[in-house]
């Protein structure tokens, strides 16, 4: 496999388009996070090669680590397969496409064998969640190798321009969190339902399961620029104090499988 991903965002858009329409915003905004994540991963990984890129969306992350040398089965709703240009960027990069109809139960999951993966991307989907983790998380478990790592990149909550930072909605007595007007009117998906601190994520996975190991946890500066050359002034002075960064990246390895998923959920 590559150790670093190389192409510039001009090539890779060209090579997308070779497959009919993709969301160009959101390569445009997003594209400086797959390739970073990709290099920062493989920057102390030296494991197996079998990707399974959950919540893959257009493919464009898949893409990146398929042609890096992967060997990448993305996990997505089964409608998004639908669309041709996706289907057919699949084809191209020889990704296997899973499709996922409920991630709250993770049902179609049960047909990826166990140990199937070496490494799982879960990209920017946890701050979506919007049911009780563990049904997913079991499968989850049960997929990835010994020795294998999850990767984890979401939104620091206590990042300048994150939801912590809100006094005046709450004085105003509008809460906190997402808006009423978020909850009604965005798509369940679309918008960030729970935020989280670098503490609360290893907490997160210790009560998952003992058998996961905190790897890697890092605060990372922005990966989305601006298109107004003062904002971006203002983001790169921001980044250089790190708990005010806007992107978590962590790394979850599962050294071997003793317990399992023991975290239950009461009612």
């Amino acid at each position: 496999m590559e150790t670093k991903f190389e192409l510039d965002y001009d090539t890779f858009l060209a090579l997308l388009r070779l497959h009919g329409e993709t969301p160009e915003r959101y390569l445009d905004d997003h594209f400086q996070r797959f390739k970073k994540t990709y290099n920062e991963f493989n920057s102390t990984w030296g494991g197996g090669n079998r990707v399974l890129d959950i919540g893959a969306h257009w493919l464009h992350q898949a893409v990146v680590w398929s042609r890096s040398g992967y060997n990448v089965t993305a996990v997505e709703f089964p409608e998004m397969f639908l669309n041709p240009s996706v289907s057919e960027l699949g084809n191209a990069h020889r990704i296997h496409l899973h499709g996922c109809s409920d991630m709250g139960t993770a049902r179609d999951l049960e047909g990826i064998p166990d140990d199937a993966a070496d490494i799982i991307l879960f990209s920017e989907i946890l701050e979506h969640i919007t049911f009780n983790p563990i049904p997913l998380w079991r499968p989850v478990h049960r997929i990835l190798a010994p020795g294998g790592r999850i990767v984890i990149t979401t939104p620091n909550y206590y990042s300048w321009k994150g939801r912590a930072w809100q006094p005046m909605r709450f004085l105003r007595g509008q809460g906190g969190g997402i808006s009423v007007g978020e909850v009604v009117g965005i798509h369940t998906y679309a918008h960030h339902w729970r935020e989280y601190s670098l503490g609360e994520l290893r907490e997160y996975f210790e009560r998952l399961s003992p058998d996961f190991t905190i790897t890697k946890a890092k605060l990372v500066p922005t990966y989305m620029r601006s298109r107004t050359r003062w904002k971006n002034l203002v983001q790169a002075g921001l980044d250089l104090v790190p708990l005010l960064r806007p992107n978590l990246h962590v790394e979850i390895t599962l050294p071997d499988k003793k317990r399992g998923i023991v975290a239950t959920a009461r009612y």
